[in-house]
């Protein structure tokens, strides 16, 4: 009988054997597996050649090739680790597949999402004094706008020392130029102060920054307008016609305003030729709001709130000194908050809005998790055919520190290679997504701070992705590997099931928030405003058309396509003008409130099919209601009368002194996020637009008729005609475009989870596949084996349903409060998200499942 090797000895051998620096980390877990053997292998069979086998089964092959492993330099051990990750990739691929696409996928849609939200974040940034101009806004009592007097910028400059210079703009305007006989007319155009290009960082092609608006006659004009009215001419010091009367000289060309402007034009005009004949101009009025004031402050002047706070009261009270007959609270609103912090009335157009910037700035957070949640589910529920490459390793002497980092390596390459991928997905969505938009977003990877930026997406995405596998597997202790007796504690298996709630429940926040978001749109869509919309056509009325009023009448009401028509002074889709000069018989002195106001005709109900609810409309035949006025609902509860005594009533407004005539129905003149104020409607005496009705279907009969006839009456200016129902549409643009992006985001959120759900189940079913095998043999029936492998995952999208409802609910309650009229959180929205879900999770686990379950038996159990 063949003598066993003592343990002693064995160990000794081992260190003669082995290189020095691996005695350390292996022999305590070496001895424990030869004693183990020798155990199995029975008295009397443990001879020197069975210690020596058990030192070859790691020395040949493994040992040898990386002893020294610890000792490796950096560019051996990336050239390793790559090496290794690579094999990996190859060999699994369906699993490489499932990966790198859902880490694609999440980062070209974090990635978009981020290029959009710091585009709405850079907003005029790039003026070189950003940080100390300031737009002067006001108040009354619940009546926010933008406009301040015509005076007051150069009034407070001259009385407030912190304030060293001022600019004014216009609201914009609609205006017709005239070149070499073509005519073009042009939306985007504004007066400006002389110094307005001293002031804003706007560049300058040709001329002379300070003098360009400095003359009456002089105009700045844009680079591409300079292409449109004069080609490939040298278009300084050429001349435009405006209006069809004015003659100005091109003084200066600008290079095209940058996107991340709030202020976006074609043309400006100089301020002082409006000062020629504009009354609050001449006299610096500072009580009528109608201009955009720029004040630039010393730097530092205001480095802290309250500092802000005490100028702001320095303008309140110079205000007060110059106007007495109501009060007004202004505010400093910073040149670079005004783009997504401006919900104000008769601002200019095209602001953004800073909850969707952090709305979407938290989906590209979602998005990016909801991958690198992928991959950590992928990667721990594979954690057993990486157990003995982590065993043997840890033998020949790895630290973890060394594992850690070689995981965490494997999957910063991963990342990076789903980067590579993204990048090309981008270049080929990105138009597609600035068309969705409304953006002109570019990636530019040879500048400094969006590459810097990338790779910065890719190793934060594969450093948190790796991090748990990475410390999961290094911890793994190398003799219950070799022994095959390592399993997955239960804290782990509860830390991945907690993962996948978490990922579900993300895409379910974005699923109950598209749903959300749909609905709102559609309210918006469908709710009655108080008016009908549909079938309003409205032309401009310019030139001589108003002074030709009675012919152009007579010549709408000699066709039945036309002949139901109202002349207003303003459409009611967004009013922008409003008096707080009004009183009426026991009206409180100290009482503030502002009514906002529209001029119309004796036709205006009929044509907008507004309610008349006591009283009555205007009449032609009546001089005495040129001075009357009539009113809605909520002037009449504002003056503290009801319906029926309100008509007769006396009421002023400046200095107009009549009677109520009238009282409409409250209808919605202004867009859904504001609630209905009080309104004035006065008789028509100037022009505004003419809107007419069109039967139903003829449309275009109605168009070919105003275009005959204004080419009659007013050939000098062109013929334009627009729809009342698509400018109210466009009002929404911002939460059409919302509602747009978060179905796009919500679903791609959805198909990365259900890869990652379609991976687990895939290794769930390998996993139990003997099981199943034998289960089928004892005469188990396919539901009950289907149930038995699906139950776990309804279970989690359950308990994800549940945490996902309540901060859905709270978070799109908080969204709808920022519309004055809004649909209600049906309880259906929630449970349809959860049906959907529930639905998406049996198909991606059942196309597994069923395969495991329709195997058959033999196969799975041939091995035993």
């Amino acid at each position: 009988m063949k003598k066993t090797v003592p343990p002693k000895f064995f160990l000794r051998f081992f260190r003669w054997f082995c290189h020095p620096s691996l005695h350390v980390y292996i022999e305590g877990d070496l001895l424990e597996l030869y004693q183990e053997r020798v155990e199995k292998a029975g008295k009397g069979k443990a001879d020197w050649r069975f210690a020596i086998d058990v030192l070859l089964l790691f020395r040949p092959s493994i040992i040898k090739p990386l002893e020294g492993y610890h000792r490796l330099n950096h560019y051996g051990m990336f050239k390793h680790y790559f090496k290794v990750c690579w094999r990996n990739l190859v060999q699994n691929k369906t699993y490489s597949l499932l990966n790198i696409s859902g880490l694609a996928i999440g980062m070209t849609c974090s990635i978009l999402i981020l290029l959009w939200v710091q585009h709405e974040s850079s907003y005029d940034k790039f003026h070189t004094s950003a940080d100390k101009i300031y737009r002067l806004t006001c108040d009354v009592r619940d009546f926010k706008t933008a406009v301040s007097p015509a005076g007051m910028a150069e009034g407070l400059q001259e009385e407030i020392p912190e304030i060293i210079a001022s600019t004014r703009l216009s609201q914009p305007m609609k205006t017709l130029f005239e070149v070499n006989d073509q005519k073009f007319e042009e939306q985007q155009v504004f007066f400006a102060d002389s110094n307005f290009l001293e002031m804003f960082s706007f560049k300058l092609l040709k001329g002379n920054a300070k003098t360009a608006l400095a003359r009456p006659d002089g105009l700045l004009i844009t680079a591409s307008i300079a292409k449109k009215y004069f080609g490939d001419e040298d278009a300084l010091g050429k001349t435009i016609k405006v209006d069809n009367e004015e003659i100005f000289t091109v003084t200066g060309i600008l290079a095209a305003i940058p996107a991340n402007s709030h202020l976006q034009f074609n043309i400006l005009l100089p301020m002082i030729r409006a000062a020629q004949t504009e009354r609050d101009l001449i006299d610096k009025s500072w009580e009528n709001f109608g201009y955009y004031s720029y004040l630039q402050v010393i730097e530092n002047s205001i480095s802290t709130p309250e500092a802000q706070t005490f100028l702001e009261q320095k303008i309140d009270q110079i205000w007060a000194s110059h106007v007495t007959t109501f009060e007004v609270n202004f505010q400093l609103q910073p040149l670079t908050d005004i783009h997504l912090h401006s919900d104000l009335q008769i601002d200019v157009p095209g602001h953004g809005n800073a909850q969707y910037v952090s709305s979407f700035s938290l989906i590209a957070l979602v998005i990016l998790l909801v991958a690198c949640i992928n991959f950590m589910n992928l990667a721990t529920a594979r954690y057993s055919r990486r157990a003995k490459e982590v065993g043997l390793r840890k033998v020949v002497g790895a630290y973890r520190s060394q594992l850690i980092g070689q995981f965490l390596s494997e999957s910063s390459i991963i990342s990076f290679l789903s980067l590579l991928i993204a990048i090309g997905i981008i270049y080929l969505v990105l138009p597609v997504f600035n068309d969705i938009s409304g953006k002109e977003l570019s990636l530019e990877l040879l500048e400094g701070k969006p590459l810097i930026g990338l790779i910065s997406i890719a190793l934060i995405t594969g450093l948190l992705s790796g991090s748990y596998p990475a410390l999961l597997l290094s911890g793994f202790k190398p003799i219950l590997v070799l022994k095959g007796k390592m399993r997955l504690a239960n804290s782990n298996l509860l830390f991945r099931n907690s993962l996948v709630v978490v990922q579900f429940s993300l895409s379910l926040l974005l699923l109950i928030g598209t749903a959300v978001v749909y609905n709102q749109l559609n309210f918006i869509k469908n709710k009655n405003l108080g008016f009908k919309q549909e079938n309003l056509l409205y032309i401009p009325i310019t030139g001589d058309l108003f002074s030709k009023r009675e012919a152009l009448k007579t010549a709408l009401q000699q066709h039945s396509a036309t002949s139901n028509f109202s002349i207003i002074s303003e459409l009611p889709t967004n009013l922008s003008s409003g008096s707080v000069n009004v009183g009426w018989e026991g009206k409180d002195p100290d009482a503030q409130v502002v009514f906002p106001h529209i001029s119309v005709d004796e036709n205006f109900e009929e044509v907008f099919k507004i309610e008349l609810i006591s009283g009555r409309g205007f009449s032609r035949d009546l001089q005495t209601d040129a001075n009357n006025y009539m009113v809605n609902e909520k002037a009449v509860e504002i003056m503290g009368m009801n319906v029926n005594d309100a008509v007769g009533q006396y009421f002023k407004n400046d200095d107009t002194e009549g009677v109520i005539i009238g009282i409409v129905k409250d209808f919605n003149y202004k867009p859904l996020q504001y609630a209905i104020e009080p309104m004035l409607m006065r008789w028509n005496r100037g022009g505004g637009n003419l809107v007419v009705r069109t039967p139903s279907g003829n449309t275009e009969e109605a168009i070919t008729i105003l275009e005959k006839i204004h080419q009659n009456l007013n050939p000098a200016y062109p013929f334009t005609y627009h729809f009342l129902d698509k400018d109210l549409e466009n009002q929404y643009q911002g939460e059409q475009q919302m509602g747009m992006l978060f179905n796009i985001f919500a679903i791609l959120a959805l198909f990365i989870s259900c890869l990652g759900l379609y991976g687990l189940s895939a290794f769930m079913s390998e996993q139990r596949t003997k099981e199943i095998g034998i289960r089928k043999v004892l005469g188990a029936n396919i539901f009950g084996l289907v149930n038995l492998l699906s139950k776990d995952f309804f279970r989690l999208t359950v308990i994800a349903f549940l945490l996902a409802a309540p901060l859905s609910w709270y978070l799109m309650n908080e969204w709808l409060q920022s519309f004055a009229y809004h649909t209600t959180l049906s309880w259906w929205v929630f449970a349809l998200a959860g049906m959907i879900i529930l639905f998406i999770t049996l198909l991606t686990v059942s196309s597994q499942v069923l395969k495991t379950v329709f195997m058959n038996p033999v196969d799975s159990l041939k091995s035993e």
